[in-house]
């Protein structure tokens, strides 16, 4: 018996739609085949058409609307889990993509430089990147490193590579933890630009330390998101 033969049919279902969505055959706010539409195409009954709809919108890959039908869901990072870019893209099915702003060795930072426990007068490696989906950006992100141990990332290729994984592979250092403050502000001009919204617009502002496995300030980082894209999910204990 086939692979596919044996895939229940609300997954083949799944499993096509998100095909489509990851070879931009559907882009975000692309209406999806109705259930009815589903059905036939897929010679299954409406039931199951409708439970393969109803478990891409639990994921968040479909948006159902009352009235006008379901739609591609604008990406939503969930911030429970230190992941990368190119991790939080790849578990949704989705291709990463960036586009380095600025990567150069900077100094005259001594508010960064105390967050890393450098020296005030410590050169940073800084790397400013767009976040993308598709070729719509979601997020304007600066990361900041100690120069004496990472100078060489200002020639690394961080618009395709991950630095998380570039820091593992290259450079031995694993991530372990970061320390983050979250916060609501208005986008000012130069990320409302990058982002394509309107000056003013609400953005989520995330600061991070990020620690090594060795308890080690390694990266600083400032992200600026869209709100309407992102999802904080914080697990409270009593």
């Amino acid at each position: 018996m086939s692979t596919n033969a044996q895939t229940p049919a609300y997954k083949r279902i799944q499993n096509d739609i998100r095909k489509q969505i990851e070879t931009a055959q559907l882009k975000p706010g692309d209406s999806v085949a109705s259930e009815r539409e589903l059905a036939r195409m897929h010679e299954v009954s409406l039931m199951t058409a409708r439970h393969a709809l109803a478990g891409l919108e639990h994921e968040g890959v479909v948006e159902r609307r009352r009235g006008a039908g379901t739609f591609v869901a604008a990406p939503r990072i969930n911030f429970n889990k230190l992941m990368s870019y190119t991790e939080h893209m790849s578990s949704r099915g989705l291709t990463p993509r960036s586009r380095v702003l600025v990567a150069r060795i900077v100094d005259q930072e001594p508010e960064i430089a105390a967050r890393l426990g450098l020296p005030s007068n410590s050169g940073l490696v800084k790397i400013e990147r767009l976040r993308l989906t598709g070729d719509e950006p979601f997020a304007v992100e600066t990361c900041y490193l100690p120069s004496k141990d990472f100078s060489e990332l200002v020639k690394a290729p961080l618009g395709r590579n991950s630095l998380f994984g570039t820091l593992e592979q290259n450079y031995g250092v694993q991530l372990a933890y970061a320390d983050e403050e979250v916060s609501a502000t208005a986008a000012e001009s130069k990320i409302a630009d990058l982002l394509g919204i309107p000056h003013g617009t609400s953005v989520l502002r995330i600061c991070q330390v990020i620690y090594s496995t060795q308890g080690k300030p390694t990266i600083y980082a400032v992200g600026f998101y869209r709100s309407e894209r992102h999802t904080l999910f914080i697990r409270r204990f009593r």
